[in-house]
């Protein structure tokens, strides 16, 4: 049995059933990296013989309990598997990864000095690219994380999203970005803007994690369809046409499968535009959660603006379980940067006001480039964006 090509579930069931060694899985994965890191510039380090070392102690534990042929051993639910974490801190955060059996293969690429934070990557040996597009960027900030994972290098790469930091890159990279419930795993973040997340190949793989930072069970098959409202702009964004009409597309193509049920809201979802709020929380001053000890105008705007958004997104939930729209306003740019347009403008809302969301891959535009289809649930459901997404892959047979 090898491992080039498995998903992260399949790799530690292989590696429990001692069908394959974490060893062997591993150093197969750092080879790929070495081979194709120096043209994609995915990683800012790599942890050769850490890596290898606990991969090593995985095989030896398993060794010493006996082989675990019928899949019991849910300890170590990512046995052996191969992951990328986000920067060059991103360990922190990998705990519960690690304590389930997953080995930490390097640290992914970041927006460096000088860089802006929406879209950029620098790895160790320069700009990270879009691996369908090398003139094109990844998106950002998780940008190395996101090209690992849609290179085949990892199966799963940890992201933290703070205004569509693991979605934008996802959507543009072709794979699965997942950001959770703002406030639901422990974030560095003193704003409350960001969220932890992970970027894979496969939804069932994106479960995996959520089940591993969280502690909770697998998720119970979601009941088809799910009624969902899609919208092209929020109600104040311009996204471009093609990114627009993929989302659509792959939108009409989950209502046909019985994933979803498109309906129309009693009242059309129009959110107040989120930048200026998000700009005023993120500026110096803003504490935990947003506050600060003496708010001047723009916190206070910033704040009508979040309890706006709040009524409105609480109304619309309350009708449907999931909002529909593009991930990302425009094709992924050139490494000349994004110009004057935001991003983020179809993503950070849902970090301002804190909701799941996800983004699935929605077929490629005319430039080879890939699109996403952005999912956003209610506050807390994180476990349904992945359990959708995987009877989308189920049904549309992707």
């Amino acid at each position: 049995m090898t491992a080039v090509g498995l998903s992260a579930g399949d790799i530690a069931a292989g590696v429990r059933a001692r069908e394959l060694r974490a060893v062997d899985v591993v150093a197969a994965a750092l080879e790929r990296i070495d081979r194709a890191d120096p043209e994609l510039c995915a990683f800012v380090e790599v942890w050769h013989e850490e890596a290898l070392r606990r991969a090593a102690e995985v095989d030896a534990r398993l060794n010493a309990a006996g082989a675990d042929r019928s899949g019991q051993d849910r300890a170590l639910a990512l046995a052996g598997v191969p992951v990328a974490v986000k920067g060059r801190y991103g360990l922190r955060a990998a705990g519960p990864l690690l304590a389930a059996g997953a080995v930490a293969v390097g640290a992914t690429s970041v927006p460096g000095p000088g860089t802006p934070w929406q879209t950029w990557g620098l790895g160790a040996r320069g700009r990270t690219v879009n691996p369908w597009r090398a003139d094109r960027t990844p998106g950002g900030s998780s940008a190395g994380a996101a090209v690992a994972v849609a290179a085949g290098l990892v199966p799963l790469a940890t992201g933290g999203d703070g205004a569509g930091s693991v979605r934008i890159p996802a959507a543009w990279c072709g794979v699965l970005g997942l950001k959770t419930t703002n406030g639901r795993l422990p974030s560095t973040d003193r704003t409350g803007l960001a969220a932890p997340g992970v970027l894979a190949r496969s939804a069932s793989d994106a479960a995996a994690w959520w089940q591993a930072v969280s502690g909770e069970p697998p998720a119970a098959r979601p009941a088809l369809p799910l009624t969902a409202v899609w919208s092209p702009d929020l109600g104040f964004a311009g996204p471009d046409p093609e990114p627009v009409a993929l989302a659509r597309a792959m939108a009409e193509r989950l209502a046909a499968a019985g994933v979803v049920r498109l309906v129309r809201p009693r009242e059309p979802l129009r959110l107040l535009d989120p930048g200026p709020a998000w700009l005023a929380l993120r500026a110096a001053g803003a504490g935990p959660a947003g506050s600060a000890s003496a708010p001047g105008p723009g916190l206070a705007a910033a704040h009508r603006i979040r309890a706006g958004n709040d009524r409105r997104l609480a109304g619309l939930f309350t009708e449907v379980s999931l909002l529909l729209t593009p991930t990302a306003p425009t094709a992924p740019h050139g490494h000349e940067g994004p110009g004057d347009r935001y991003s983020t403008s179809l993503t950070w809302a849902f970090n301002l006001n804190g909701h799941p969301a996800l983004s699935l891959p929605a077929g490629f535009g005319r430039d080879g480039c890939p699109a996403g289809l952005q999912l956003v649930a209610p506050h807390g459901q994180d476990a349904l964006l992945p359990a959708v997404a995987r009877e989308a892959e189920r049904r549309l047979g992707d």
